[in-house]
């Protein structure tokens, strides 16, 4: 599943083609992905303009002048890809059907000039059509903590969430409901980042009365440009096995943080692989 890096890199490709455009023509080739679509769910959108393209945590929303908010989730396999305008002069009529891919199940046409095709092998994508109430209540959106990119969260906003939890830091940072949409490559990054152990205590970064000792704003920073620097490897499209992750899959490796002795270890949390320097992360 794409993590919040590669969606965000998505949002930004599609902003400049579909924000203030209109879908002149849907194509939907299918009736359903991970589940049906909406019903009429082209016609809905057609000549409705894209006020904004925004993301909330790993969900793609299109703000439309209808009011509806169309929702994207990618799922396993789901891509977009972005074929621009041609460059001549482009023949009148939008009525013959795009040249696709057999997995492209969703295809917009847009006043921008671009065709924009929605691709899913697995087909475990979601795309529905939401009214303002639907939205405020979304069983997911509704209980999102903030994004870790906002100016929202920092130190202190850390520092409130993880107040007398028990739990560990890492599985702390795995809640929605704390931060929005880390998942489970950017929070061991992040964290050996900060030099935190993923098995402390997620208490031990705030007082009693929930202030930020100086872990929560480290690990706030850490987050922060630990994400910023994946999204711009995702939107710079650069292939960087050998540079793209200090501890994640790096298991017996040596810790790449300078003057550490270390060697990248691998264990179990919740089920979920955890990669860590024994020596530095405290």
């Amino acid at each position: 599943m794409p993590e919040l890096p590669e969606v965000e890199a998505v949002r930004r490709s599609l902003d400049p083609w579909m924000t203030g455009a209109a879908f002149d023509y849907v194509e939907v080739r299918r009736p359903d992905l991970r589940k049906p679509f909406p019903r009429r769910f082209g016609r809905r959108l057609a000549r409705q303009t894209v006020l904004a393209v925004s993301r909330r945590a790993k969900y793609l929303l299109a703000t439309l002048s209808s009011s509806d908010t169309l929702l994207i989730h990618l799922g396993m396999s789901g891509s977009f890809r972005i074929d621009p305008p041609p460059a001549g002069p482009v023949a009148p009529g939008i009525d013959e059907p795009a040249e696709v891919d057999l997995h492209d199940h969703v295809v917009f046409r847009m006043s921008s000039g671009a065709t924009i095709a929605y691709n899913d092998p697995r087909r475990f994508g979601v795309m529905d059509l939401l009214s303002p109430a639907s939205l405020e209540k979304h069983p997911v959106l509704s209980r999102l903590g903030p994004e870790p990119l906002s100016a929202a969260f920092d130190g202190f906003a850390l520092a409130q969430a993880c107040r007398g939890k028990k739990t560990s830091l890492k599985a702390a940072l795995l809640d929605q409901r704390v931060v929005a949409g880390l998942g489970n490559i950017y929070v061991s990054e992040a964290l050996h980042r900060a030099g935190l152990s993923p098995s402390r205590r997620a208490s031990t970064i705030a007082t009693s009365a929930g202030a930020p000792r100086e872990h929560a704003h480290r690990l706030t920073s850490a987050i922060k440009q630990v994400l910023g620097e994946a999204i711009a490897r995702t939107m710079s499209r650069a292939s960087y096995r050998s540079s793209r992750f200090r501890v994640y899959d790096r298991a017996g490796e040596p810790c790449r943080r300078s003057h550490c002795a270390g060697v990248i270890r691998r264990r179990t949390q919740a089920g979920r692989s955890t990669f860590y320097c024994p020596v530095c992360q405290r």
